[in-house]
């Protein structure tokens, strides 16, 4: 399973990250690598909700974008 990951910055130097196939899924940080450890843990969450199964090496199937 790959998940394809956004980041983006803002006009205040804040990044945003979201996972285009998970409607909803994102995330904010101060650094790009912020917002990405933040959007993996909320991939996490996304994926323990709606099918109670989390890889446990998630962060492995993140592929930016």
């Amino acid at each position: 399973m790959k998940l394809t990951v956004r980041i983006l910055t803002n006009g205040t130097g804040d990044y945003t990250a979201v996972c285009p196939s998970l409607p909803g899924c994102s995330s904010r940080g101060g650094t790009r690598q912020e917002a990405k450890e933040r959007l993996e843990e909320a991939i996490r969450g996304y994926l323990a909700s709606v099918s109670n199964f989390v890889p446990e090496n998630v962060g492995e199937h993140l592929v930016e974008a």
